[in-house]
Parts: C-alpha cells; structure tokens; sequence
C-alpha cells in the first residue's frame, strides 16, 4: 500500500525522540509512505516583507505541539508490523520534493564549529526555485540543490527516556548526512515494537562538516519504503547507495566518531567478503573514505564510504 502522512497537528513531534510514543500510522513491511515535513521554529519564520510564502498548517503545528528539547519537527512516528527489538528496519528513499520556495541558514551564539570566531546570531533566508533546483544566496551566487533528510530515523529504546533531536545516535536521529539522498537505502537497528519510524529536517544543500551550524533548512516531502528485515543484525544505522556502502559513527570526540564507523565498515567488510578483519583493515586503508558529516550536533559524526567494486567476493 502508498500511504500519505500529513504535517498536521498531532502527526508532527516538535525537538523529541520518545519510544513511548503511540503512533500516528501503521504500515506492513513492503508499504510505501510519503511523508510531509516541516522546517523551522517560529523565529525561523521569514517576515511578511520578504514575500516566502509559509508552508500551509505550520502555524497550527507551532500552535499545538508541546515544544520538546530540540528544535527539529519530525513527522511520525510509523509503526511498522511485525518489527521487534533486535531487527533491522529498511528504508529505502523514492523521492524528495520542495514544499517551500525559500529556505533559511543560522548562525547562533556559542555554536558552529567556531563559535569564537563568528558569536553573532545570524539568520538568512534564500529564495529556492523549485523547478530549477537551484537556490540563490545572498550574494548573487547560485546553488544547485542536492536535497535530503538531516534527522529521519527510529525510535529509542524506552527506557532511555525522551531525548533530544539534537543528537545523532544508534537510532539515527539528526545525522545529517548529505549521501542520504533519493536513491539511498538506511538501515537502522530497531529498538522497540514496532519501529516507530520519524522524519523531518529538510536540508536542500549542505556540504560535509555543516560547520556554520545548519544546512540549506526547508520543508521537505519524503517517499520511503519499508522493509523488515529480520535476516540482518546491527548495532548502528548503515546506508548503502547504487555505488557505495556507508557505516557511520557518533561521538562527542570527532576521533571515538571515527573509529566507530571504521570499525562497522570493518565488520561489513568481513561480513559480506569472508576477509580477516586485519585484510578488511588494509583495505579501508587503500580504497575507504573517512568523511566528516558533521561538526555542530553536540555528537560529531563521521561516515566511511566503500565503493561496492571494492568490495570482494566471498
């Protein structure tokens, strides 16, 4: 089945991730969903002079939804059948489409990656041409548009309690990582009944690090398909893309978030190729990419990239 979920009030968590959640849609592994989202808090809103148009019902979100400890909306959550502890969740991305025609950038005190060097709040909005694909800055300069979303994920387990949409973790969450575009498949281990799958976070363009503190942010619309898979077991989120796989990590301390997604592309290597780990270690070495996804999300991330031709046969 295609399923439609709408950003309305009630289907819409404002800055929370909760797996005492109920949900808000009930789907069967293989279903498709196309998910509405929302980007920005009240004081992200552009002024009535600047002519954007505000994506239609996020008043009535603001209005009433409880304000949580982050500053995200995520749409959900999805409670998938059959999902249990210990099974992994498949979420393949269809398709993502522009709900705005503009988008916004901050810079906030005591945040970014140097906060010492830029302690102004600073907030900006683009205009984005959705036929085009292409924003235009401030400065006159254009940007094609790579959409995709930052925060998208499932739940935690309950008794870590309700946690912040700030930071990225085993479940997912806000790992704003650009490769997670149209095309992309995320697995996530699952943590509670059901899944309790969320997105929201539009990024239209974001580079590796996000070092300012936030992408591109605009409303985005999602469609995903699901797929349980109770063959597969993991510990963090992966994703692979038509070219390449990718293992990710999270950790306050930018090298602890390093070897984390080293060492699951150790294990992914070895997994799928027969290699020792110390062969799938030397072969990171030669032909993997370390990259830094993020600098500003309290939980740095980095994501390793294999190209799948240099993954060998069992």
């Amino acid at each position: 089945m295609h399923h439609h979920l709408a950003s309305t009030p009630g289907n819409v968590q404002w800055g929370l991730w909760d797996g005492s959640l109920s949900p808000v849609l009930r789907i069967a592994s293989g279903d498709r969903v196309t998910i509405e989202t929302l980007s920005g808090e009240p004081e992200d809103m552009p002024g009535l002079a600047s002519g954007f148009a505000l994506v239609p019902g996020q008043q009535d979100v603001f209005a009433a939804t409880p304000r949580g400890p982050g500053p995200h909306f995520l749409t959900g959550p999805i409670h998938v059948e059959g999902a249990e502890p210990g099974d992994v969740l498949e979420v393949r991305c269809l398709d993502i489409v522009l709900r705005a025609d503009w988008g916004w950038n901050l810079q906030a005190p005591f945040l970014g990656t140097l906060p010492e060097d830029f302690p102004e709040l600073r907030r900006i909005h683009f205009p984005l041409d959705r036929d085009r694909m292409i924003a235009r800055l401030p400065w006159g300069q254009d940007l094609a548009l790579k959409p995709f979303f930052g925060n998208f994920g499932v739940a935690p387990a309950r008794q870590w309690g309700r946690l912040s949409s700030v930071q990225p973790r085993v479940f997912g969450g806000n790992m704003d990582n650009k490769e997670l575009g149209v095309g992309t498949t995320t697995y996530f281990p699952v943590f509670v009944p059901g899944a309790l799958f969320s997105a929201g976070d539009g990024h239209g363009l974001q580079g590796d690090g996000e070092v300012c503190l936030t992408a591109i942010e605009t409303a985005l619309t999602g469609t995903f398909e699901f797929h349980l898979r109770k063959d597969m077991s993991l510990t963090t989120p992966r994703a692979e893309t038509p070219e390449a796989w990718i293992t990710m990590g999270f950790n306050q301390d930018l090298d602890d978030a390093a070897k984390q997604a080293l060492r699951d592309m150790i294990r992914l290597i070895t997994d799928a190729s027969g290699l020792s780990a110390q062969d799938a270690y030397t072969l990171c070495s030669l032909v993997a990419d370390l990259r830094v996804t993020q600098m500003v999300d309290d939980n740095k991330g980095v994501h390793c990239v294999l190209a799948k031709a240099y993954l060998p046969g069992r």
